[in-house]
């Protein structure tokens, strides 16, 4: 029988040493990775300051420099946006979440049941305490109303008579002619009677309440809902929804919950005698709604929340206010007099860059207050009158360059802008699918002629009224708008039939996609379908001459290197060059 052989099996000193080794060779490259990182941060760290360095040998940011580069995106001027630091009076708000309710609420009932057999009110219309808004069939409460009437004259007549009987018995008692026993009998028939005839006018007055009651009037003066029951239905006291719904909306009330911690100065504001105004704002916190003031506080805090509940009342003259409708609460519970005040935008966490009189921007410490509206009370090394950076925060540095630019003349600029992508749309929509496949196949020339003849037809502006404009601007629209004075919105900056609202399909199928070149020279196209005219001047033809002279004198990089910029950055830049040729921005002379 032949013997069988197994593998061996290394020892444990072997293992243990191969184990070892392993180790030592994780740990070489774990040191190795960890001082390439860092040679590779500290380049990262190097670079923006070699960038900034001037070329020059004495330079500040050069080899013989006496101090730090100033930081600029490739040595430029930064163009900014400012705010101006001022002094007014901030308030001091506490923002909750409320539901409307109605001053008073009535669920109009029948009293007595029967026929629903007329409505005399139109849904939710005011109407007046005591306005008739619907009948019952009255003839059976007519009925019983009747006969307690005739109950009652049965038995006034029985006590007249009555009455007659114990007169002649009293005279004929005074003349000792008849029993005084028979006197007694006679008046208790009197008392008697009385009493039956009192009942019966009570069950007369009950009838004729019952006999009112068919009769439904409004308890409570206010809106009315929708109808809950209609005519030819029989209604009665028991009916949970009744009739209609009263609710009493001017005036109308917010119920909000406030926190404890700003109890004790409400109460302290309300004792003095002082009315804490309340606004009432949007889901949205765009639109505010109404003013108010408050009105009164709950008995209690809610344990469980530690807030206590608060009650404000609105005169909701306009009617827009409704019951259970959400609302955004302001309550101001402060004011603060003379305030420096900053826009909410220009804070980064506690400081902000003011701009000094030579151009540059420094950093100066602030502590931030309570914010009203889009201002922001601050405390620090401000003063009335400062300028503090608002936008292009992002690219500053402490002693950066700047140049203040107008925001107002960008967002005109942006508006221009999705107006042309808008028309582009238009055109792109009335194109069938056949004429969609055919200009893809087109060259340049081919397509920029089709358009041509498009444009020229009757209803080629496209629904909505969208004005037809030169269709070659509208598809150059992502150069012009890098070229006006105020920049390219977002939307302006894609190539046209880009992802457009609804455009984006026209382009998917209408031509192909390029990169929107930035020129003014022979056959510079403004987008990837700059199918007008062959100039920039015919694409155009919103482009102020201010602008166009502007691009002619750019060279090739520059041209190169708007292209390559972000929408907000070739804004800023347009908007430096132009300020530095001493341009001034289109618009600019319409708004004076």
């Amino acid at each position: 029988m032949p013997s069988l052989r197994f593998p061996s099996v290394p020892s444990r000193s072997l293992l243990r040493q191969q184990g070892r080794a392993l180790w030592w060779v994780l740990l070489l490259v774990l040191i190795a990775a960890a001082v390439g990182g860092g040679l590779w941060w500290k380049q990262r760290q190097a670079a923006p300051a070699q960038a900034d360095a001037p070329a020059g040998r004495g330079g500040p940011g050069g080899p013989g420099g006496r101090g730090p580069a100033r930081f600029s995106v490739g040595g430029q001027t930064q163009p900014v946006s400012v705010g101006v630091v001022r002094r007014q009076d901030v308030r001091v708000q506490v923002n909750a979440i409320g539901t409307m309710s109605a001053r008073a609420t009535a669920v109009v009932r029948a009293k007595v049941s029967g026929e629903l057999t007329s409505l005399r009110f139109k849904e939710g219309e005011e109407v007046k305490a005591g306005q008739l808004l619907a009948e019952i069939d009255p003839r059976s409460y007519q009925a019983s109303l009747g006969q307690v009437q005739g109950n009652l004259a049965r038995d006034q007549a029985l006590l007249k008579n009555a009455q007659l009987d114990l007169k002649r018995y009293q005279d004929l008692l005074a003349k000792d002619s008849i029993a005084s026993q028979q006197v007694d009998t006679q008046a208790a028939q009197v008392r008697q009677l009385e009493g039956t005839v009192a009942a019966d006018q009570a069950q007369v007055d009950a009838a004729k309440l019952q006999l009112s009651y068919t009769r439904i009037t409004a308890p409570i003066a206010g809106r009315l809902g929708l109808r809950q029951a209609d005519r030819g239905n029989v209604v009665g006291p028991s009916d949970a929804n009744g009739i209609v719904t009263i609710n009493l909306v001017r005036p109308i009330d917010a119920v909000f919950s406030v926190p404890e911690a700003h109890l004790a100065q409400i109460n302290q504001r309300l004792s003095q005698g002082a009315e804490l105004p309340v606004e009432l704002w949007d889901r949205e916190q765009k639109r505010r709604l109404a003013r108010g003031r408050l009105g009164a506080l709950d008995n209690a805090i809610d344990a469980t929340t530690g807030t206590i509940k608060v009650k404000a009342s609105f005169a909701n003259d306009d009617g827009t206010l409704f019951p259970n409708q959400f609302v955004n609460v302001r309550l101001q519970v402060n004011l603060l007099e003379n305030a420096l005040t900053v826009p909410g935008t220009a804070i980064q966490n506690n400081y902000v860059y003011l701009v000094q009189p030579d151009g540059t921007v420094t950093q100066r410490r602030i502590r931030v207050g309570v914010a009203d509206g889009d201002r922001v009370a601050v405390e620090g090394e401000l003063k009335d009158g400062d300028q503090v950076v608002v936008d292009g925060i992002d690219r500053l540095r402490e002693g950066a360059k700047v140049a203040v630019i107008d925001s107002g003349a960008a967002a005109r600029a942006d508006e221009a802008a999705q107006d042309g992508g808008a028309r582009r749309a238009a055109m792109m929509r009335n194109l069938t699918q056949e004429e969609r496949d055919k200009l893809a196949k087109m060259t340049q020339e081919e397509r920029r002629a089709f358009l041509r003849s498009k444009r020229n037809q009757p209803g080629a502006a496209g629904p909505a009224g969208a004005a037809s404009g030169t269709v070659g601007s509208e598809a150059a629209a992502p150069a012009a708008g890098a070229s006006a004075a105020a920049g390219p919105s977002p939307a302006a900056s894609r190539p046209a039939g880009g992802r457009g609202a609804e455009g984006s399909r026209g382009a998917t199928e209408g031509a192909p996609r390029e990169m929107p070149r930035v020129g003014t020279g022979a056959g510079a196209e403004g987008g990837p379908r700059a199918e007008g005219g062959a100039t920039d001047g015919e694409r155009r033809p919103g482009m102020s001459p201010e602008v166009r002279a502007l691009l002619e004198k750019m060279s090739p990089e520059e041209r190169q290197k708007l292209q390559a910029m972000a929408p907000d950055e070739r804004r800023a830049f347009i908007r430096s060059k132009m300020q530095a040729a001493g341009i001034a921005a289109p618009g600019a002379a319409a708004s004076r």
